[in-house]
């Protein structure tokens, strides 16, 4: 499957705030907007792959990933993980352990929560879902180099610790 890229037009908000603001090209570029038209793409085309090809959401097969990596884990540590509030987590562990992909047992140190596990059919999923992931990240990757990925990594990995504040005023 090859990846279409969609040449869009420059916007001329961009042109007019760099003309005004006397900013270079590089800061013009509307980097948050455009994070957010990505992630809007890239996570809703990786969803309907995933489940055209093995049956089940994005949002499933990662959460399949992390409880592997973090066998036993509380809903509260896989809703960290993906960034998710409790109720959409509650919802997302129900329909995973109707589906037969998570098992649920009862946490020994807090009689209110329960701890997550695989099943051999969550197992299953994981395994189909690893050449998905291969060829999310082959198109991803098409037509850059390595360098190229490097700096788009580090950018992305930075994206993960900021948190943005007001500035304040002089």
């Amino acid at each position: 499957m090859r990846t279409k890229i969609k040449p869009t037009p420059s916007d001329p908000g961009e042109v007019v705030a760099a003309a005004t603001t006397g900013e270079s090209s590089a800061r013009r570029v509307r980097l948050f907007h455009l994070l957010a038209q990505a992630k809007q793409n890239l996570f809703r085309s990786a969803n309907d792959l995933f489940l055209s090809a093995i049956g089940h959401s994005g949002t499933q097969v990662v959460a399949l990933f992390v409880i592997q990596e973090q066998e036993g884990c509380q809903l509260k540590d896989l809703g960290r993980q993906l960034q998710l509030k409790s109720p959409a987590v509650t919802g997302l562990v129900s329909r995973m352990a109707e589906s037969g992909l998570i098992q649920r047992t009862p946490c020994s140190v807090d009689g209110r929560a329960s701890r997550l596990h695989l099943t051999r059919e969550g197992k299953a999923v994981l395994a189909k879902a690893v050449p998905v992931f291969a060829t999310l990240n082959a198109q991803l990757t098409d037509g850059f180099t390595a360098d190229e990925i490097a700096i788009v990594a580090r950018f992305l990995r930075h994206g993960t610790c900021v948190t943005f504040h007001q500035e304040k005023g002089p």
